[in-house]
């Protein structure tokens, strides 16, 4: 998601009030993601827990908080018809479950920076979709931001080298833009019908978990190991922790709690300047996994990053906000 780069749009939003305090909530939403990815991969590399069950985890982990918070404080907001239930269900499926899978899968077998700087491809996917298949206004700087983007992923991967990258990586990363990019699309109809934005949350990531439950049933999975301790791994190797403290960070830290500070933060600052701040998260995922597990990005790659990023801002920025 990307872990979650793409902030949805709030639909009946009011005027920004406090920009600065907009602005905190998206960083610090950035700095638990980015965080998160590292945290991830030990839990997948040390705890041995494998991408499917991980995300099965952090899917029935975040179903349970926001289910518990939004029964809370917001009941009503549950209520829903049986039609509506069958679209989240493909929302929950097809956009949250899917990019949680793909998600886990490639940073798991790449480097976290390049693994995220391919999953931010999802902003060109859901421009291209509008261009092409709803026909929506779109301006012309998608072309350049498509070039870009390609331009910058050559490089990333090292595409005159033979494709040096895990294959299965990289196209799990790809999928994973195609899921989020599913994801921002569903929102997006969701929200502009009157749905709000945390109990679709919430019952997307049930929905979700309940998919996981029929690929991998619970009474299979490797509960032995949640009560295990896992090295940190790289440059804190010597130091271990229990298991069951790094999926409650990747649950309530990594995921939860930056979806809320990212969906506070549209009540002060527009959709459009938090989705592009938010892609700092592979630049500071980069930092933290260099500074974590000593993985270094070489300099045409950190180059070919940069201009993926600008490639997606421009694909942002090309399709008009909806209404």
């Amino acid at each position: 998601m990307t872990d979650a780069p793409l902030a949805p749009p709030a639909v009946g939003r009011r005027a920004p009030a406090r920009p600065v305090l907009g602005y905190a909530f998206v960083w610090s939403a950035v700095l638990l993601w980015s965080l998160n990815a590292t945290v991830a991969r030990v839990v997948l590399d040390s705890a041995g827990l494998s991408p499917l069950r991980l995300a099965q985890v952090r899917a029935t982990g975040s179903a349970l908080v926001l289910l518990a918070a939004v029964a809370a404080l917001r009941p009503a907001t549950l209520r829903t018809t049986r039609r509506e239930l069958v679209f989240i269900a493909v929302f929950g499926v097809l956009g949250l479950a899917f990019v949680q899978f793909f998600y886990f899968v490639g940073i798991a077998r790449l480097d976290i920076g390049i693994a995220l700087v391919i999953q931010y491809l999802a902003p060109v996917f859901v421009a291209l979709w509008a261009r092409f298949a709803v026909h929506e206004p779109v301006r012309r700087r998608l072309w350049l931001a498509i070039a870009l983007s390609l331009a910058g992923l050559s490089l990333v991967v090292e595409l005159w080298s033979g494709f040096a990258l895990d294959g299965v990586g990289v196209g799990a990363c790809v999928a994973g833009a195609l899921a989020y990019a599913v994801y921002v699309l569903l929102a997006e109809r969701s929200l502009a019908s009157g749905r709000d934005v945390f109990s679709l949350l919430a019952w997307g990531f049930a929905l979700g978990a309940l998919f996981w439950a029929l690929v991998e049933p619970w009474w299979t999975f490797p509960g032995d190991r949640i009560g295990a301790s896992a090295s940190l791994l790289g440059r804190l190797a010597d130091i271990s922790v229990p298991v069951w403290l790094l999926i409650a960070y990747v649950v309530v830290l990594g995921t939860v709690v930056p979806f809320a500070l990212l969906v506070s933060a549209l009540h002060h600052v527009s959709a459009t300047r938090v989705t592009v701040i938010a892609m700092l998260e592979p630049v500071l995922a980069a930092v933290v996994a260099f500074a974590w597990l000593g993985q270094e990005i070489g300099g045409l790659q950190i180059a070919g990053a940069l201009l993926v990023l600008a490639g997606v801002v421009l694909a942002q920025t090309a399709r008009p906000a909806p209404p």
